[in-house]
């Protein structure tokens, strides 16, 4: 089944390649070298004396953030604008975040940032998930603060809705499907194309009207919703979404993209 995408995939088989190189604990870290972060016990005391970033989408940002945080998400077309209206309005070091460890997304607005010209940014690059475990009462889930553990979909219901990545390609790909496949990957995350040409949708969660729309189809025409992101983190911020729709029937590729690029690499033996 992955044999199908094999030309359209082997550029990220790439990629993944150098990524898994580097150090698991943060290997943004190692990517972009240039940009400085702030660790999590830093931020937490140095809390009123910066401008915390959201770097992620709308639909990320108003499902769980850091408090007082604003959204600027650097996929946006608006990004280069809004950060540099953000300096004009304040001098306090900025900080960058997104979802975790595995997540670029605070390196590269850190980065975009620099590119306008505009300094003391940072990334606080263990990401919103751990910051909310750690300090509940600095985080906001659906508007509430603090965040409650009962709040939280539970960590069994979410893998109920996983499928790995071969049964999700083979439900992809099956010619009897009755499913709609989304991307929900950013323009920087997607690249050219997605995994499944021709038959999937692209909506990012930057997009939030194209991707309920498809939400919406999918819940009218009776379609098993079949979701991938990146790494498998963002869709868990959509499932909050789907739940209140009362969309039963959806599923999430397991550790997203790369987990997909990660098996083609096993079954053409690259290394």
């Amino acid at each position: 089944m992955f044999r199908r995408v094999f030309i359209f995939a082997l550029s990220g088989l790439l990629w993944i390649s150098a990524v898994y190189a580097d150090d698991e604990g943060f290997p943004g870290r190692a990517e972009f070298p240039a940009i400085s972060v702030i660790e999590q016990s830093e931020l937490l005391e140095r809390l009123d004396e910066v401008t915390v970033v959201d770097a992620r989408s709308s639909l990320e940002f108003d499902t769980l953030r850091i408090s007082g945080a604003v959204n600027i998400p650097v996929a946006g077309n608006a990004f280069e604008a809004e950060i540099k209206a953000l300096r004009d309005r304040t001098d306090k070091p900025i900080v960058f975040y997104c979802n975790g460890r595995t997540c670029m997304k605070s390196y590269l607005a850190a980065k975009k940032a620099a590119s306008e010209g505009i300094t003391d940014t940072y990334a606080y690059d263990a990401g919103v998930f751990e910051w909310a475990q750690a300090y509940p009462e600095h985080a906001e889930l659906l508007g509430k603060s603090p965040v409650k553990p009962e709040d939280i979909i539970s960590r069994n219901k979410f893998q109920q809705h996983l499928l790995d990545p071969d049964k999700f390609s083979h439900e992809a790909n099956s010619q009897d499907s009755q499913s709609l496949i989304i991307d929900v990957r950013d323009k920087y995350q997607r690249g050219a194309t997605g995994l499944f040409p021709g038959v999937e949708r692209w909506a990012s969660l930057d997009d939030r009207q194209k991707l309920e729309q498809y939400i919406e189809k999918a819940k009218k025409e009776s379609k098993t919703l079949l979701v991938y992101d990146e790494v498998g983190k963002q869709v868990r911020w959509l499932q909050y979404m789907l739940e209140r729709v009362n969309l039963k029937d959806y599923y999430f590729m397991h550790e997203g993209a790369e987990a997909y690029y990660a098996e083609m690499m096993r079954e053409f033996g690259i290394k």
